[in-house]
């Protein structure tokens, strides 16, 4: 191996060197029976992404221009209780917020249910700490859904 390919493969991660070695991960959403595209896939990051972004610009515009009286040093907690309650009831009742709507995306059970109201609080609650949202597993599912057992698929 030349010096080349060891920069290289530090670089791009264990997950590169093991598939380098013949190592088959598969797509995300295969060890939960998803199909690897289209309808009920597993959704990829930047629609997740795009749809929390959705979700908390909405909350925020709300907590400024309706609860703070546009007092923008009061709009960040309003705007994190909002983004909670708007998760918790949405979530809870049809399976999307506003933003995952958008962007075609629902929120189910790993076994392809609908979620009790218990782990979709512990969803929200692990979302609004953010860390348990940017650490993810090799299916693409945030912390906080592998723990709620809950996963983000596309409509």
């Amino acid at each position: 191996m030349d010096k080349r390919q060891a920069i290289g493969s530090w670089l791009s991660g264990p997950r590169a060197a093991a598939e380098d070695m013949g190592v088959d991960f598969g797509y995300p959403g295969r060890q939960l029976g998803l199909p690897q595209q289209g309808p009920g896939s597993v959704a990829r990051f930047g629609r997740r992404f795009g749809a929390v972004a959705i979700d908390w610009i909405g909350c925020q515009l709300i907590a400024y221009g309706l609860i703070t009286g546009r007092d923008a040093s009061a709009t960040g907690n309003w705007t994190l209780a909002l983004f909670v309650t708007l998760s918790i009831l949405t979530v809870g009742t049809v399976g999307f917020t506003p933003g995952k709507r958008i962007l075609g995306l629902r929120v189910i059970s790993q076994d392809g249910g609908r979620l009790g109201i218990g782990r979709v609080v512990l969803r929200t609650v692990l979302l609004a700490l953010v860390i348990p949202a940017i650490v993810w597993d090799r299916d693409g599912r945030g912390l906080h859904d592998r723990l709620s057992r809950a996963v983000q698929v596309r409509i």
